[in-house]
């Protein structure tokens, strides 16, 4: 497999004077008035000792994506992706998720620092001159997205005309949430481990074809008689839940209200999607929400979302089509998170666990879990690029290996025939010695030391890892100070 180099901006991410340097004022040093040419002299040179020549001549500043783009998580989600949308909308016209709902928490910071935990709301809210389309794929709960939007709106970032809504995407009611908690009871021992947002119940009404669409709160004279359906069903199916007329009043009187506040948001979003695409030759990126292994058809099975967070899921859940899409990056954590139960190959569940834990802060943005740790899973990775196809890999929260003197690569399973994949089946390679310093320059990039650069290159290239000979990643390093993008390329490790 071979994965192609990808720029995206002929300007530096340090720009003064840009969007992105007013998000990030950090970077305001005296030193970020050295020329474009002089800091990629100074970032080539950082990385040159320990590339081979091909390598050196790839690095260099992002310079273009496609018209449609799309950001995808590699692995079991809370990857970093919210991040790296958040600074690329600058770049874009339209944001837009396609799938999921509310179980994705995506957590961007404003240029005061204050945080943001988004959930239906895309990332691209905080660029100023970026739309935001929430697709039809998407499971919508509106109570949730009102409390986000106010949210938003109370710390001066305006939604008015720049959130669009699909009229197609479906609505997820409280009682979805009361319905997955009932469920996860049901299933005992063998739970999935779901955020109770109501996500699957949603998903099944859409597919058993009782489900109730956003553009339905136009016709509130059959909306009673919908949810009488939906509610009705509910109760038939669980014993515990309870089910009155009084609730369905209640729930009436409710959407009526959020009909008339939903209305200016109403959009048909695929015309919407495939006119700016086609005739105003506008610039699309599209957000996934969860990852790749939490995808319904090529996840861990049955531990797995309801909606598709693939590639596939970008045209079914915004309604474009296959050939418009482009550069599609997938972001991959330098070590591997999951929350909830399921396959897990490269868990660590000791002490390492813990402290991979503890440093990347990793506790669900939706559900505050702590989230399980464990080493990075290049077979997961192998698998979800031959699944999306990507263009690039963004490679985050490497920082939090820095302080450790060794760390381990999942590089393949054993051929054992096992219901269940468990640490016992992983073939690791121990890194050793590579503790070093991660350290910002003065102009907001990265340097390595010489010669622990140099170690590092010489580990990735032993020949412990010539299984792996095909695979030419390409890695964007989002950095903790300053968020720069910068690419780093691998070869045949």
């Amino acid at each position: 497999m071979s994965l192609s180099s990808l720029s995206l901006d002929t300007k530096p991410r340090f720009a003064l004077g840009g969007p992105f340097n007013r998000r990030y004022p950090q970077l305001n040093h005296p030193r970020s008035s050295l020329s474009y040419s002089a800091k990629r002299q100074a970032i080539s040179a950082s990385l040159s000792v320990a590339a081979d020549s091909t390598a050196t001549e790839s690095i260099s500043r992002i310079e273009s994506l496609s018209q449609v783009s799309g950001v995808l998580g590699c692995q079991w989600g809370d990857e970093g992706k919210g991040k790296l949308v958040d600074i690329l909308a600058q770049h874009f016209d339209i944001v837009a998720r396609c799938q999921g709902g509310a179980n994705a928490g995506h957590t961007i910071y404003n240029s005061e620092g204050k945080k943001f935990a988004l959930h239906l709301v895309p990332s691209g809210i905080l660029n100023e001159d970026t739309t935001c389309v929430i697709g039809n794929g998407v499971v919508v709960h509106l109570p949730g997205l009102f409390k986000e939007i106010d949210g938003l709106e109370s710390n001066g970032v305006s939604c008015k005309g720049r959130i669009l809504v699909s009229d197609r995407a479906h609505l997820l009611f409280d009682f979805h949430q009361e319905v997955d908690g009932l469920r996860e009871s049901e299933l005992a021992k063998s739970f999935i481990g779901t955020t109770k947002r109501g996500i699957g119940p949603c998903y099944s009404s859409k597919v058993i074809r009782n489900g109730i669409r956003v553009g339905d709160l136009r016709h509130m004279d059959t909306l009673p008689q919908k949810l009488d359906l939906l509610l009705a069903d509910a109760a038939a199916r669980f014993p515990g839940f309870k089910y009155t007329p009084e609730m369905l009043r209640e729930e009436v009187e409710a959407y009526k209200r959020y009909a008339e506040r939903l209305e200016p948001y109403i959009t048909d979003t695929v015309h919407f999607m495939n006119d700016a695409i086609s005739n105003k030759k506008k610039k699309v990126l599209v957000e996934g929400g969860q990852a790749t292994m939490l995808d319904i058809d090529f996840g861990t099975y049955p531990f797995v979302t309801s909606s598709s967070p693939s590639a596939g899921g970008i045209c079914t859940g915004l309604g474009i089509a296959p050939r418009a899409v482009g550069d599609l990056i997938g972001v991959v954590k330098a070590y591997t998170t999951r929350v909830g139960s399921g396959p897990f190959p490269t868990e660590n569940l000791g002490t390492g666990g813990d402290l991979l834990r503890l440093a990347g802060q990793e506790f669900g943005t939706t559900t505050g879990r702590p989230r399980r740790c464990g080493w990075l899973d290049l077979v997961a990775l192998k698998f979800s690029c031959q699944i999306n196809g990507f263009a690039s890999l963004n490679l985050t929260k490497l920082d939090v290996l820095s302080d450790l003197n060794e760390i381990q690569l999942g590089v393949a399973y054993k051929r054992v025939m096992a219901p269940v994949l468990t640490l016992s089946l992983v073939i690791f390679v121990f890194l050793k010695n590579l503790k070093w310093s991660m350290r910002p320059c003065l102009d907001g990039t990265l340097t390595f030391p010489q010669s622990e650069t140099t170690l590092i290159f010489q580990r990735l290239h032993s020949n412990t890892l010539r299984g792996l000979k095909n695979l030419w990643v390409c890695l964007f390093i989002t950095l903790v100070l300053g968020q720069v993008v910068m690419p780093l390329y691998i070869n045949d490790f």
